[in-house]
């Protein structure tokens, strides 16, 4: 049978304050440039969301021979300035999606779609496009979906945190939640960062980031638990270091796996699909990276900041125990 990555011996606990200003590097930046836009427009302000959400149009149209998109776009935002026109597949063919605000009062989809319709077959004429398909959603409904939208994300926190209180200890539960709290900030970042567009699909795809972070941080610290249970005498670092080596095979062979369907898609499935697999594809390298720097030193730090007492797990206070000696040593060999 294939094995890799068989009994390797990589100390990835070593490098946690390095790991640590590289997460806040990549975290902070984002949060501010977040907040700002939020308190300056509100959450469609600060994220790009999908008609879904907001309400509008969204027509698809198909040239006869090659067209300029700065002309499509000027052609576009002159009837509504918010209005976005992307390539989609071919030159020739072009996405136009407009919410439809800008007199202050919200316009049906039909009518955002005709407004379209009308202002490229005045500047283009009509025998030079087709339509090829068109699709709305009223304010309504947007308002609406936006709402269960949130209501769902929240529901698959509250889930993943009342399974993790059951699954272990409080200390390893903490740890694992923070991990996941990282994992979903990280994946808003990234969302921001690259300017997608907040769909159903992008929605699907932040839960499915949740359950997937929240499963390697399971094989995990269900490794260390075991470990602890055999009583070894190893300090804490080594106890977590062995249980991220024996588990990395599984979660190499397991992320690959799902990282080559995800390139896959991001380069064959079109417009519609690339944005969620670029998600979840982010999703699964930060949920994997996290289960490793995130999840297991926040783990060894409060182990450190709040000792365990008589009562608890004999496994962590041997293992504590062996961690203060060899801090000592280092401290002596430091001075």
């Amino acid at each position: 049978m294939l094995r890799i990555l068989h009994d390797t011996k990589i100390d990835f606990i070593k490098r946690w304050r390095l790991v640590g200003v590289i997460v806040l590097t990549f975290l902070m930046p984002a949060l501010v440039w977040i907040t700002v836009s939020t308190f300056g427009g509100g959450v469609n302000k600060a994220f790009r969301l999908g008609i879904e959400f907001t309400g509008g149009a969204v027509v698809q149209v198909a040239f006869k021979q090659d067209v300029n998109i700065a002309d499509v776009r000027q052609t576009v935002t002159a009837v509504y300035a918010s209005a976005e026109v992307q390539n989609f597949g071919s030159p020739r063919d072009l996405v136009v999606r407009a919410q439809g605000r800008e007199a202050g009062q919200a316009e049906s989809p039909e009518a955002v779609s005709n407004a379209i319709r009308t202002a490229l077959r005045d500047r283009f004429g009509e025998a030079t496009f087709t339509v090829v398909r068109w699709e709305g959603i009223g304010p309504r409904v947007g308002a609406e979906m936006r709402r269960n939208a949130v209501i769902a994300m929240l529901i698959s926190f509250a889930v993943t945190l009342l399974y993790l209180a059951w699954r272990f200890d409080a200390r390893l539960a903490v740890a694992a939640v923070a991990a996941n709290v990282h994992d979903i900030i990280a994946t808003f970042a990234f969302i921001k960062y690259m300017q997608i567009e907040i769909s159903l699909f992008v929605v699907g795809g932040i839960l499915t980031v949740i359950g997937y972070s929240l499963a390697d941080k399971v094989v995990v610290f269900d490794r260390v638990r075991e470990l602890l249970r055999k009583g070894a005498r190893a300090a804490l670092t080594d106890t977590l270091n062995l249980a991220i080596n024996e588990t990395l095979p599984r979660t190499v062979m397991t992320g690959s796996t799902v990282i080559a369907c995800l390139i896959s898609l991001i380069g064959l499935g079109g417009e519609v699909l690339r944005p969620f697999a670029m998600v979840l594809l982010f999703g699964i390298v930060i949920g994997t990276f996290s289960s490793i720097y995130v999840a297991s030193p926040f783990l060894l730090l409060i182990e450190r900041q709040w000792p365990r007492h008589d009562g608890e797990t004999k496994g962590m206070s041997r293992a504590l125990a062996e961690q203060r000696k060899r801090d000592d040593k280092i401290d002596m060999a430091a001075r």
